[in-house]
């Protein structure tokens, strides 16, 4: 787990990816690694979503695949079946959560709330994911929430992009930022995967301009 974890938090974002149709998966995949950004989210909002993991590992095994918006734990065994290596969900499940760490399977649950926080701590967990980060106040009441749990680092997801990244990861608090802007689904389903993989290389500058 904590392997998987520690690529995660190198890359300092993890594209979080809508596919409507797999036989986008693989030119993102392509798209994403030509950007420099070999990892991906892919939210299990679709039909779509599972063929997508599937075929994205397979084409691309060294990139780093993971399934959000998991909601079930049928959802964790199909995700990690079809080459998932970590599981996201938008809120802090216990049944989910205890599934996966039964399993060894990396998993940043969803939190807002110091009482959130304050079951994964129980349960170990270091690395959490903050959703929805804009509604929820942000880089600021991440700073706040974690003066209170200092060996917790967040993923704040929701309202990240370009011009508020660096802000983001300037705070020793943040372990990655999860963001859609640069794989917008307007651009995938328009086939603009060089769009892409020139906005990932942009979001990758950003990263290493504050890393």
């Amino acid at each position: 787990m904590k392997k998987i974890l520690d690529e995660l938090s190198k890359f300092g974002v993890v594209p979080v990816v809508v596919l409507n149709d797999a036989k986008d998966a693989k030119p993102l995949a392509k798209a994403l690694c030509d950007g420099g950004l070999p990892c991906a989210e892919v939210t299990f909002r679709t039909d779509a979503a599972e063929e997508s993991i599937r075929i994205m590992t397979t084409e691309y095994p060294d990139m780093l695949v993971g399934a959000g918006t998991v909601l079930t734990i049928e959802n964790v065994d199909r995700a990690v079946k079809a080459g998932a290596k970590f599981i996201v969900s938008p809120g802090f499940d216990p049944e989910i959560v205890d599934y996966c760490l039964e399993k060894d399977i990396p998993v940043l649950p969803g939190v807002v709330t110091p009482s959130e926080v304050a079951q994964g701590v129980k349960r170990g967990l270091k690395v959490l994911k903050f959703f929805p980060a804009a509604q929820f106040g942000g880089a600021a009441a991440i700073k706040a929430m974690a003066s209170a749990f200092v060996d917790v680092k967040f993923m704040p997801t929701g309202g990240v992009n370009a011009s508020n990244l660096k802000e983001y990861l300037s705070s020793d608090k943040i372990f990655a930022c999860g963001g859609s802007w640069m794989v917008k689904a307007n651009l995938i389903e328009a086939g603009e995967f060089d769009k892409i993989a020139e906005m990932t290389k942009e979001a990758v500058a950003l990263v290493k301009e504050v890393r």
